[in-house]
């Protein structure tokens, strides 16, 4: 038994493969979603992979144009060779430059695992995602050009908190304030959802964050039909991203596939086609004037708090948000 415990082969073997489970989960740890983030949540129909792709030619191409081509160390250069290689060729690729530079180089879009399906999380640095997202929607909403064919939403995330509604209203407290806080007012609406999440009942979030902005000044009404900004709140797991965006009913509620169709005859400020509405409203409430949500008003489906099982909610998403593979 001395004998083969000594065996130099076996040894290595076994350090070889002690280290590879330890790298693996440190892979892995390092690209999820967490607290702290900012980037963009982005929906897709069933083909994470591909949608993956088409967000980074999509992001980089209108980057490139808004900043100026990404500049990165020649230890970088080769970022074409490396999506080729396996995850253990990366990783020690990357060890290497972590010891040759002191510090890894962070890229602009890097992708996550944002925790739930047909969701993908593309992690943003030195660059304010909800001017870049609106700036994409903006031109395929006047271009009408169809830049993609799985990805169906795209959502920016300017914040991060932990999922449970104290930490949420202590951190929108802060963050709704460039918004809302006096002397600014808007009309507005909330947008929640929740993925493989069953903590958090969405009416008690939306009557609280409409409180919130309450507080912040009196004057911030809510407008369902066309407000000036909504709030995003969406909750993944543990995590709770959150946004203030403009113009979510011009953009099909920030839907890459639906803003590049051809408007119909509508009056100004009318939502998006009753269809496109009629879907989504499963996935995603506004607050009612009245402190009801739409869901409440219609008496729409549902456990009373929204948390639908992951698969119904998805398959409802993917044939609310327009066409996709």
């Amino acid at each position: 038994m001395s004998a083969a415990s000594s065996d130099p082969r076996k040894r290595s073997k076994k350090r070889y493969a002690a280290g590879s489970r330890h790298s693996g989960k440190r892979w892995r740890g390092c690209r999820e979603l967490e607290v702290g983030m900012q980037g963009i949540l982005i929906t897709c129909n069933m083909n994470e992979r591909k949608c993956t792709a088409e967000a980074f030619n999509l992001l980089n191409e209108y980057a490139d144009e808004l900043l100026g081509p990404e500049k990165l160390q020649d230890n970088n250069a080769s970022g074409s060779e490396e999506e080729e290689e396996d995850v253990d060729v990366a990783l020690k690729k990357e060890v290497a430059q972590l010891k040759t530079s002191g510090a890894k180089q962070e890229r602009r879009f890097q992708s996550l695992d944002s925790g739930a399906n047909n969701v993908i999380f593309i992690k943003t640095q030195n660059l304010e995602s909800d001017k870049l997202v609106h700036h994409i929607l903006s031109d395929l909403q006047s271009t009408k050009k169809k830049k993609s064919r799985v990805i169906l939403r795209m959502l920016p995330v300017t914040g991060t908190c932990k999922a449970f509604e104290e930490d949420i209203l202590k951190y929108l407290t802060t963050f709704l304030e460039p918004w809302f806080k006096t002397p600014n007012c808007a009309t507005y609406q909330i947008a929640f959802k929740a993925r493989n999440s069953s903590h958090n009942k969405r009416e008690e979030i939306i009557k609280s964050v409409a409180a919130l902005v309450g507080k912040l000044n009196p004057k911030n009404k809510v407008d369902l039909t066309n407000p000036e900004l909504t709030i995003i709140v969406e909750v993944i797991k543990a995590v709770c991203c959150v946004s203030v965006v403009k113009d979510y009913a011009l953009f099909r509620k920030y839907n890459v596939q639906e803003v590049v169709k051809e408007d119909t005859a509508k009056p100004d400020g009318a939502a998006a086609p009753t269809d496109t509405i009629t879907a989504e409203q499963e996935e995603e409430d506004a607050l009612g004037a009245d402190g009801t949500t739409r869901e409440e008003t219609k008496g729409g489906e549902g456990d009373g708090d929204g948390n639908v099982p992951e698969d119904k909610k998805e398959a409802t998403e993917d044939k609310g948000d327009g066409d996709g593979e």
